[in-house]
């Protein structure tokens, strides 16, 4: 009948029920925290030194982490999905292995790799090159949890690809450079971007490897979830929530990015 209100099922209840306790009350509690502070407060200490250098390290090596991963995602999903050679499964399996390895294990890991006796970091230490509890290991843990991002979002593109139009793009004349820049590369842009901005909201929440794999000293190669954490430990409840609510934005920032870009490739395909 007309003027009827339609039928809220019982998953849909469910649905919301979940969504509300899991996500949005989480976060309204942080909002809320943060705006009883005042304006003015909030600004104090989400502008104080420490913290700015915290955002600095966190931002600007997550940037870079992501970015790098860029180019060897998008190498990697090439190479497991145009090539076949042996152990191409084990390697296939490893991608995700940052996706089920604890977080504090990684950062044993990392630790014990890269410090001065470590397998790969005494290949540096002659130089006088630092790896473990240094920004650059801050860096390498951050490339480690961020890379399958980048390939699981290039790999269904590339297999999608119909290698015929490659094919035809050569028999009309273009040079290998030419069919990647003008057949091959415009698809995979959105899906590199996408990984990109996955890879680097991830990174910007690392806590449990950056922890154990850098020396957490301020100004140096602290990073801002580790600073919440050294907050809570201090009964600086209010510093930790201004921090956390500052995440919080750039997070829901990363957010509306991605989405973008998931639009942006779905209008790209269409065409």
């Amino acid at each position: 009948m007309r003027g009827q209100m339609p039928k809220i099922s019982l998953p849909w209840v469910v649905l919301i029920s979940y969504l509300v306790v899991m996500l949005l009350l989480p976060i309204a509690a942080l909002v809320t925290k943060s705006l009883t502070l005042g304006i003015g407060e909030f600004w104090r200490i989400a502008t104080q030194p420490i913290a700015l250098s915290a955002y600095e390290v966190t931002f600007i090596t997550a940037l870079a982490a992501g970015i790098i991963n860029g180019f060897m995602g998008t190498l990697v999903a090439w190479v497991l999905v145009r090539y076949n050679f042996p152990g191409k499964k084990i390697i296939d399996a490893a991608v995700d292995l940052p996706f089920a390895l604890p977080t504090s294990v990684a950062g044993l890991v990392l630790a014990t790799v890269y410090s001065d006796r470590g397998w790969i970091g005494q290949l540096f230490a002659p130089f006088g090159i630092k790896i473990a509890f240094t920004r650059l290991g801050v860096f390498v843990a951050m490339l480690f949890i961020s890379l399958p991002f980048v390939v699981r979002t290039l790999q269904p593109v590339l297999q999608e690809m119909e290698q015929e139009i490659e094919e035809a793009a050569w028999s009309l004349g273009a040079s290998q450079w030419q069919t990647f820049r003008r057949v091959i590369l415009p698809p995979l842009i959105p899906p590199i971007l996408t990984g990109i901005a996955l890879g680097f909201s991830r990174a910007v929440g690392e806590y449990g490897s950056v922890v154990i794999v850098s020396s957490n000293i301020p100004f140096r190669d602290l990073i801002a979830p580790v600073l919440v954490f050294q907050r809570l430990e201090q009964y600086d409840y209010a510093g930790a929530t201004v921090i956390g609510a500052v995440l919080l934005i750039v997070s829901l920032v990363l957010l509306l990015v991605i989405n973008f870009l998931q639009q942006w490739g779905r209008r790209y395909a269409v065409r």
